[in-house]
């Protein structure tokens, strides 16, 4: 019971999931809408309505149409950061064989085309803000040191041309942006999958092993 208006807890408690629910499908109709029209060409009237909200459900959690492209690109890149420290980390013991680190990065760093099209987008965004890059660069550090931090425990040496284990994430993180670029214009996911394999087997292992070319 409240008195003077007052919002007891267990209402308070709705409110905060609803405004929570709110934004949550904010966001995944923003992903859908931006992958499919591309940022810059969507106006907030079509995220709402994709969303199946009002202007006033969208100010009530977003600033900006910018406010909720960073705020969709964060969550996501979070999401990718935990998913690679945790392939890496495995089961607690001593760090995976190369072969293996790699079969697991490679299988939570290839997402969808769509996230990469939404991802691409807002690196071109980004490019021409310098506040708003200086953020991106702060969430790829952080997969860069999930990275990093993997290689050095698990103490496999690495190829004289990488120098230590943070020279070594750059690495890996330079070959998957290269080889999700080649994805986005031919949509071959496997074929993709692949060739980052071969390619991060490669970079780590002064060479790495035959096999059957990805192409």
């Amino acid at each position: 019971m409240t008195v003077d208006g007052a919002e007891g807890p267990r209402e308070g408690r709705r409110r905060t999931r609803r405004r929570e629910q709110t934004r949550a499908r904010l966001l995944e109709a923003a992903f859908r809408v931006f992958a499919a029209r591309g940022f810059g060409r969507v106006p907030i009237e079509e995220i709402c309505a994709a969303a199946g909200y009002s202007r006033g459900a969208f100010y009530s959690n977003f600033a900006t149409l910018d406010d909720l492209f960073f705020a969709l690109y964060r969550e996501r890149a979070e999401l990718i950061a935990r998913q690679v420290a945790g392939a890496l980390a495995g089961d607690g013991a001593p760090g995976p064989d190369v072969r293996t680190a790699v079969d697991r990065v490679t299988e939570v760093l290839l997402l969808d085309v769509d996230w990469l099209l939404v991802k691409t987008d807002f690196l071109v965004y980004a490019a021409r803000r310098p506040e708003v890059a200086r953020a991106l660069g702060e969430h790829r550090e952080q997969l860069r040191r999930a990275i990093a931090d993997r290689l050095a425990r698990a103490g496999t040496p690495l190829p004289a041309v990488l120098g230590d284990a943070g020279t070594a994430a750059h690495a890996v993180v330079a070959a998957y942006d290269g080889v999700t670029t080649r994805l986005l214009l031919d949509k071959d996911v496997d074929g993709a999958r692949a060739w980052l394999s071969r390619l991060l087997t490669a970079l780590l292992t002064d060479g790495g092993t035959g096999g059957a070319d990805p192409h």
